[in-house]
Parts: structure tokens; sequence; C-alpha cells
């Protein structure tokens, strides 16, 4: 073939084929938004190039009609894979379109982006399908023009023929045939499909709920009627303890915290569980400590929410304790909390925050401690009903910052003037990082350490039982590639007998759980019960 010729070549065919290969097989390491090109093959592209071959020997030149199908396929195809490597870099978890895309305005606000930022990414994500149906169908009316020459097809023919041999023979002898291809999109498609199959049709729930724990079974006479605080800490999950950077980073303000702890004549025992969810979604491990019910897959929480499912809330309440939601992250109605029977439900507006706003979060996670304990802990015990309080904190929460000070003087954070413009301007000077995630993320459960040892140094009740546990490991680019989807569990209280019981399970003493978990967060929930019965025999094989 001449140089010219081939120069025409490449234009009209080897380039739109490249191209589309090149966006059928991209990747993404993480931690930002951009992918990059891979040295793959796309075998559903390798065999849409056949069948359409196929099609102009047998039919001749396409209509534009099949073109612009085939165009309108591949875009979707290049959409679907640009969000699969994408959220599963950033986030570490495949993406679920059902259940991701009600938050998406929010995660965007998050971004502390301004409207007019919001706005530039709403029309850019819906002039991005539009400019790839546009590329694609130029790609597929050059290839389909030079495919009508029949000398490439029978080249054509025999690769695809070969390609798909080496697809098929995949895992014969041990043997890896497949190296050279990229992830194919198809069941990526199929399983988003699968899931909105199974949420939005009617009887088609393809999950089913495991069983509830015996709560009717036991009592809480091992509390003694002590307040209990469980703790949801945002994104406290075990790269924090396995990591040797964040491990040594951290050091410190664990030491610290141990020593707050003793002066409170307070003790503390750890464990690590499973948790159900990965980088988001805390909803999940919210529901699945609270029900003892596996909530990994998300259409089983959304089944769960349809049921009459006792909840360890409900148990508390059964027994006398007044139940709190102490929840200033939710900033909307969140009708779906009913499930769960609390008292009261404390949400952003209700909490009674007077302070200025700071970040998307708007109320820092010491203030929010502080308000609960003047509106549900201050009194005395012999004044009032104990209480079971929920709370998930807020300020380790990708992105992570901004960090609000801490502030010795507890009853400032009541009023209006919380924090002083100097503190708010130093805290928002430091800008959130989506690339470099990590120093924040550190900071963050610093922070987190040191308003939780003061607090239960002296100002908490002397005979609150506080839980801390993380609801799910932080997001890929923090905890790493591969991490474990563990997270760590603390019960912290000055009642050595109830310390005990859980030891019996398992737990160490100290904050350095070392060993992985077995179980699942949902597991957690029936030896929590056990241990507030009292009852000292059994517990180990229920762990089991």
């Amino acid at each position: 073939m001449r140089p010219a010729a081939w120069s025409g070549w490449l234009a009209r065919f080897a380039l739109p084929l490249l191209l589309l290969n090149a966006l059928l097989t991209m990747e993404n390491h993480g931690p930002g938004l951009w992918p990059r090109p891979a040295l793959r093959i796309s075998f559903e592209l390798a065999m849409a190039l056949v069948a359409l071959a196929a099609w102009v020997a047998w039919r001749g030149q396409p209509g534009a009609r099949m073109l612009r199908l085939l165009a309108a396929v591949t875009a979707f195809w290049v959409l679907a894979r640009y969000l699969d490597v994408t959220v599963s870099a950033v986030f570490g978890r495949q993406i679920n379109l059902y259940w991701d895309s009600r938050h998406l305005l929010d995660v965007l606000r998050m971004g502390e982006l301004a409207g007019s930022q919001i706005g530039a990414a709403a029309l850019l994500a819906l002039a991005v399908p539009a400019l790839l149906y546009g590329l694609a169908w130029r790609c597929w009316r050059a290839i389909a023009r030079e495919l009508v020459r029949p000398r490439p097809r029978p080249a054509i023919g025999l690769a695809g023929l070969l390609l798909f041999a080496s697809f098929a023979a995949h895992g014969i002898g041990g043997r890896d045939t497949r190296w050279f291809f990229s992830m194919p999109v198809a069941p990526i498609v199929a399983h988003q499909a699968g899931i909105l199959a199974g949420q939005l049709l009617p009887g088609q729930e393809a999950a089913q709920l495991s069983p509830s724990p015996a709560f009717d079974r036991s009592s809480l006479a091992g509390l003694h009627g002590a307040d209990v605080l469980l703790i949801f800490a945002e994104s406290y999950g075990v790269s924090s303890l396995d990591d040797p950077h964040q491990a040594a980073a951290l050091a410190p303000q664990r030491a610290q915290l141990m020593q707050a702890l003793a002066a409170g004549g307070r003790q503390v025992v750890s464990a690590r569980v499973r948790s159900p969810t990965f980088g988001g979604a805390s909803w999940l491990a919210h529901a699945a400590l609270l029900s003892g019910v596996d909530t990994q897959d998300p259409g089983a929480y959304e089944l769960l929410l349809t049921t009459t499912r006792s909840t360890l809330v409900q148990h508390f309440k059964a027994h006398g304790w007044r139940t709190v939601n102490w929840m200033p992250g939710l900033q909307k109605p969140w009708p779906e909390g009913s499930f769960y029977g609390f008292d009261r439900y404390a949400d952003a507006e209700r909490i009674g925050y007077r302070g200025p706003p700071l970040g998307y979060w708007r109320v820092p996670d010491q203030a929010s401690m502080a308000l609960l304990h003047a509106q549900e802990l201050a009194a005395p015990p012999a004044e009032r009903a104990p209480r079971f309080v929920v709370f998930p904190t807020l300020t380790s929460h990708a992105p992570f910052r901004p960090i609000a000070p801490y502030v010795p003087d507890w009853q400032r954070l009541l009023r209006a003037d919380a924090y002083t413009p100097a503190e708010l301007a130093q805290a928002r000077s430091r800008p959130a990082s989506w690339t470099d995630p990590v120093p924040a993320y550190i900071e963050s459960l610093a922070y987190t350490f040191h308003w939780l040892g003061d607090y239960l140094s002296g100002r908490a009740p002397p005979q609150l039982l506080t839980i801390v546990i993380g609801d799910h490991q932080p997001m890929a680019s923090v905890s790493g590639a591969g991490a474990s989807w563990d997270v760590p569990v603390h019960v912290i209280s000055a009642d050595k007998s109830l310390l005990k019981r859980f030891e019996a399970l398992g737990f160490t003493p100290g904050l350095l759980p070392m060993q992985p978990s077995t179980a699942g967060m949902h597991a957690l929930t029936p030896l929590l019960v056990q241990a507030f019965d009292g009852t000292p025999a059994g517990l180990v094989g229920a762990a089991e």
C-alpha cells in the first residue's frame, strides 16, 4: 500500500477505532476524577467491529439509523465504564446507580462548590453524553465507510475469530488468555440493571433479610440504668490503625485519649467488625448495628425499612430508656427514620445550634456534643430516665475540612458566639483536597479524639457507657487500594464487670484492636444485647 493510501487508511479507519478502544478501556487508579488510557483491547468493541463487517458484507453500507443506534450504545457504554472505574477509584466501592444518583447533589455540595459551579457541573453532565454520542457516530461512520471495501473484511473476521477464541479459552488449564483485554462493560450494565429491577419492580426484591436478634429474650439489667451513648465515628476505619503513617501520626492523640479516660475513671476495650459499606453510605452501617440485620446489599436496607423488625432502639425504649437520635448531619426530612422508633429526632435544625455554620455540615462535632449534653445528659440521673443516644459525627466526613478549632469552654459552644471570626477564618483558610486527603483525614480524627477525651474525662455522667464505632473505612484515596472493610469499635465505661463481659467476647483492653474481624457489623448487635443483659454464660458461644 502506498504511503498516501496508508495515511488515508489511518485517518479513516485505524484512528477512529483506536479512539473508541481508548474510551472503552479507560482506567482510573485514583484518587482523582480523571481516567487514563490503558494498553488493552475492548472485547466488546472487537465483536461489534466483526458484526459490522459481516453486516456490510451481507447487506452493504449500513443506514444512518443503524449507525446512530450503534453510536448511542457506544456512548452509553463509555459513560458506564467511566462511572464504574472512577467511583471505584475514589470511593473504593462499586457504583450503585439507584442509590448514588439520589445523593449526587449532596456530594457536589460537600465539595463547598458555589451555585454557579454546581450549575456548570450539571450542564457538563448534560453535554458529555451528547458529545460522546457525536464522537461515536463520526467514528462508526468512518469505520463503516472503510468496511465497504472488500479488502479489510477477511482480516477483520480472522482477527475477531482469534480474539473470541482467546476470550473463551480463559481459565482452561489455568491459563489467563484475557490478559490483554480490558474488563467488559456489559457485566457492569447488567449488574446495575439487576439492582434497578430489584428496587423498582414490585415483588422483584432479590435480597432476603438475615434473621433479627432475639431482643425479647434479654433485659438491660447489666447496665444498671446507665446512660448509653452510641457514637458512629464518621469514616473511622482500620486504615488509621494498619497504615503505618496514619497510625504513627495518631499515636499521640490516642495516648492522650487513654489518659483522659483514666482521669475520668473509665477504661476501654476494643475490637474490629466488618462494615457493610465502604467509603460512604453510612446509613447501611447505622441500620446494620441498630437492627442486627445484614445490610451490605442496599436492597436489603430498602427492604428492611418496609418491615416491622425490632431494633436496638425499641429494645431500650421497652425497658424504660429515653431514645434520642442526635443527627446534626440531617438537613432535610428523613421519613425513613421512623422505622427505628426513637423518642426524639434531633436534626440540624432541631439540635439548637446557634453558632456560625462551618462547612457543608454546618455544626462541628464538639458543639453537637455540648448541645447533646446540655439537653439530654446534664440533669442528674436520679431526676430523669436513662438515655440511649445515637450520635453520628460529621467532621471526619470527606473531604475532612474545614475542621473546627477545639474550644475549652464548652458553655460557649451553646451560644451564638460559639466560634470567633478569627477561629472561623483560620478553619476556612485551609482548603479541602480530593487529591491529597490523608493529612486532613488524620487531623479530623485527632480532633475527634480530643473533644471526646475531654468530655469523658470529667464532663460526662459518671456511669455513662460510650460505644464508639466507625461507620466505614474512608474512601480508597485514604485507606488504599484493596483495603479491608473493617472498622474499630471501642466500649468505654467505668463498670469493670461490664467490660469483662466484653473481653469474654474477644475484645481487648485499650484502643488498639489488632485481630482482623471475622464477623459483620450486624453480628455485633446480639452480642451487645447479651452483654447488656448481664448474663456471663454463653457469651463466647454467641460470638461464634
